[in-house]
């Protein structure tokens, strides 16, 4: 009986777009014995901590600290649904750990799909300013127990690749505790639970899972909780191919979830295996959403150039998944770049208003035969 056969959605959530109401709602609804409301947000939402597990093993968990990236939302929702269907690993697993897992720590964000809070402040950037108060929460969290470990749980761009072929589904990271980037005892606990995730998952998104730069940033959250001495993983999801909403992401981050709770249990003080870390490949900055190649502008010389264009996503009133706005983001050569979509543009006719591609812009052209 393993996990990712018995995988299932938690059907209330269908969308990538989490409402913060109806988060709010469902938890009180169906997981009201394992909640409770550890703070407010700087528009006074509610912040709420699930509780499960009467393990030694201490682990604190956070989603959605920009409010742009509910796969963890997702895949903690995922994770309850599931393991609810395995009574007797969902009974190991937690006799093993106690798990504070923090819903949505910038609703305010969230419910506006932006990275920043309400007062413009990127969370992940505020641990020593403290200028939000959704930073302070969970800070005041991490310094009232001893946790073994700590979930930094987040999602990356389509930007990103294994290998400059396969998208990096999935990427993590055992942060560094300082600018020398010291292999310590504690990042070595974080390269062992990645190492262990990354055995599980590998046969499963083959080439598709990343390993996130580990350059020192002095004032990110992750950072400066394993610099304190709390082992601290990062986690990213990614791009699926054809899946924008990333609805394969969140299984597969589910997934993770699940191992990394389940090596967490175990490699408490076995750290075996950590260097399994080291061959997973860094991520690498190689694609755009689409590339139209060969375009022929409507100039009085002949102009041939590229135009690469990526999605902005954005949550537009009244509904209740987010859309997805091309936008210019290089016009010229662009063959240094791969687009997750191609498009030859050679003998087509480029119709717009302006004869140039206006970059940062949205795209304002068509492409016809």
């Amino acid at each position: 009986m393993n996990f990712e056969k018995n995988y299932q959605q938690n059907p209330n959530f269908p969308n990538r777009y989490i409402s913060p109401e109806k988060l709010f709602f469902y938890l009180q609804r169906n997981l009201s014995s394992y909640i409770q409301e550890i703070g407010k947000s700087y528009l006074e939402k509610p912040i709420y901590k699930l509780r499960i597990g009467t393990g030694n093993i201490k682990i604190l968990a956070w989603s959605q600290m920009h409010g742009n990236e509910s796969n963890a939302t997702h895949a903690m929702l995922d994770f309850m649904t599931t393991i609810n269907r395995l009574p007797e690993i969902k009974n190991e697993l937690f006799s093993r750990i106690s798990l504070d897992f923090i819903f949505m720590l910038n609703p305010d964000g969230s419910e506006k799909w932006t990275r920043l809070n309400a007062s413009q402040i990127d969370l992940n950037r505020d641990f020593h300013n403290e200028a939000s108060k959704e930073i302070k929460l969970l800070k005041n969290l991490a310094a009232a127990i001893k946790y073994d470990y700590a979930l930094n749980l987040h999602e990356q761009r389509t930007i990103f690749t294994t290998d400059g072929i396969h998208p990096a589904t999935l990427s993590f990271l055992a942060p560094s505790e300082s600018e020398e980037r010291t292999i310590t005892e504690n990042r070595k606990k974080c390269m062992a639970v990645i190492a262990d995730v990354y055995n599980h998952l590998k046969e499963l998104i083959p080439n598709q899972i990343g390993r996130y730069t580990d350059e020192f940033y002095p004032t990110s959250t992750g950072d400066n909780f394993i610099k304190a001495g709390m082992p601290t993983i990062l986690f990213e999801g990614g791009h699926f191919i054809n899946d924008y909403k990333r609805t394969e992401t969140r299984k597969y981050y589910t997934i993770a979830l699940y191992y990394a709770l389940e090596a967490m249990s175990k490699l408490n003080s076995d750290i075996d295996g950590w260097e399994t870390y080291f061959e997973i490949p860094e991520n690498q900055e190689t694609h755009y959403d689409i590339i139209y190649r060969n375009v022929k502008l409507n100039t009085d010389h002949e102009c041939i150039l590229d135009i690469a264009v990526q999605y902005r996503e954005v949550i537009e009133e009244g509904k209740d998944e987010i859309s997805f706005i091309p936008f210019v983001m290089e016009a010229g050569d662009v063959k240094k770049k791969k687009g997750w979509l191609e498009i030859d543009c050679t003998g087509k006719k480029y119709i717009s208003d302006s004869k140039y591609p206006k970059l940062d812009a949205e795209v304002n052209f068509k492409i016809e035969e």
